[in-house]
């Protein structure tokens, strides 16, 4: 029974060597999560009871503990590299069999999906037609290539401020003209096919004090051709706009094949007729062209967020995180995965920095969480236990060796 106790010490030492050694050739692995193996001691049992000073007949490793503490996060250059920060697992799907995992390296494949380095699905929420998350049943997250239709102008907005010390203009508009008009700016706006025209406002001081008329031409067509200007506009005393905005109605006629006319709306509201030179400080409207996928982000709250090159953002759906009672729980894969078990509970799912869910980085990684200093002391201490159980063993032999020898 003796060689017993030393045998399982041997057995014990060689297994926690075992898991040390796992721990240190997994240590750079994003998302590794080391183990502990955890010992407890042997008696014999007996159906009469142990006596009052039973003797113990070794030990045993007991659990092979994961250890689910946060890793280092280090940067990437790689927006699809994702780091959790906090509690929770990214959940993966692969054929419907779903996995967790806290590695957060991620590729897109052919189809656009998001999937890691064993073609495992990267799940989520999806967006609506109108770019809205659909927090339903998560579902493999797909990344939408496709252009951006273009939105014709509807609104047109403009803030200035008109010299109150300009003189009176009697002469007919023309645009050509500069004396037929006190001051002009111009913008861009967008027809239903994304073509951009430049719409230029003109402001006429009245004889009437404190009332403009404003026209307005579109690619250098005449106000005639534009319906709803000109238009007048009043500044009471103070010089603060007095005509109720915006100014609907205005339609503009469209060639080349767009919806015509392009009706917008003329918002001036917060202009004024102060006594010092004109200035423009706003000018914007809502149009835009169509527009190319140009890169996207994901955000601490697992949106993720394309960005166009005609400047627009869209939602293109929503990474979740799961999370368990008890993490210990799961079983381990390799290749970084776990799966649920009877143990860890059922999966708590949900978006990322809610609740017990952890937040998410993007471009950046979450290093394995094994303490290389640690592991080197625990590995010579393993060593060492190893090493005197093997002397137990030794000594025991030698004391059976001088028994066998007595005449």
């Amino acid at each position: 029974m003796s060689f017993q106790t030393g045998l399982s010490g041997l057995n014990s030492a060689a297994r926690s060597l075992d898991v040390i050694g796992n721990n240190i050739a997994n240590s750079n692995v994003s998302g590794f999560k080391g183990s502990r193996a955890q010992f407890s001691d042997v008696f014999a049992s007996s159906l009469n009871g142990g006596g009052a000073g039973p003797v113990g007949i070794g030990t045993k490793v007991s659990e092979v503990a994961q250890d689910f503490t946060q890793g280092t996060i280090s940067v990437t250059n790689n927006p699809l590299d994702v780091a959790i920060s906090g509690n929770g697992f990214f959940r993966m799907s692969q054929n419907g069999v779903v996995t967790y995992s806290r590695n957060g390296e991620f590729q897109m494949n052919s189809a656009g999906q998001i999937v890691n380095a064993l073609g495992n699905n990267l799940t989520g929420y999806g967006v609506d037609s109108n770019g809205n998350i659909v927090a339903s049943q998560p579902q493999p997250l797909t990344i939408s290539t496709a252009d951006v239709p273009p939105t014709a102008t509807s609104s047109f907005q403009a803030v200035f401020n008109l010299d109150s010390r300009s003189p009176a203009i009697t002469l007919a508009f023309d645009p050509n003209n500069p004396a037929t008009y006190t001051s002009t700016t111009a913008g861009t706006i967008y027809d239903s096919l994304g073509n951009q025209h430049i719409v230029e406002l003109f402001f006429a001081r009245s004889t009437v004090a404190g009332v403009w008329n404003v026209y307005g031409t579109v690619d250098n067509a005449a106000t005639a051709n534009v319906t709803g200007l000109p238009a007048t506009i009043t500044f009471n005393a103070s010089g603060a706009l007095a005509t109720a905005m915006p100014v609907a109605g205005v339609s503009i006629p469209i060639t080349g094949g767009a919806t015509s006319p392009l009706t917008l709306q003329l918002d001036l509201a917060g202009s004024t007729q102060f006594g010092s030179n004109f200035s423009v400080s706003a000018l914007s409207q809502n149009g835009f062209t169509s527009g190319k996928l140009a890169g996207f982000n994901i955000g601490n709250d697992g949106v993720i967020l394309g960005r166009y090159n005609n400047g627009q953002t869209r939602t293109l759906g929503q990474v979740v995180l799961a999370n368990f009672v008890n993490p210990q729980g799961l079983r381990p894969l390799g290749n970084g995965q776990f799966v649920e078990t009877t143990d860890s509970g059922l999966p708590i799912t949900g978006a990322p920095d809610s609740g017990t869910l952890g937040a998410l980085q993007s471009a950046a990684l979450e290093q394995g969480n094994v303490d290389i200093t640690k592991a080197l002391v625990d590995l010579i201490t393993a060593q060492r236990n190893y090493q005197a159980n093997a002397q137990t063993i030794k000594t025991l032999d030698s004391v059976l060796q001088t028994l066998v020898n007595l005449r």
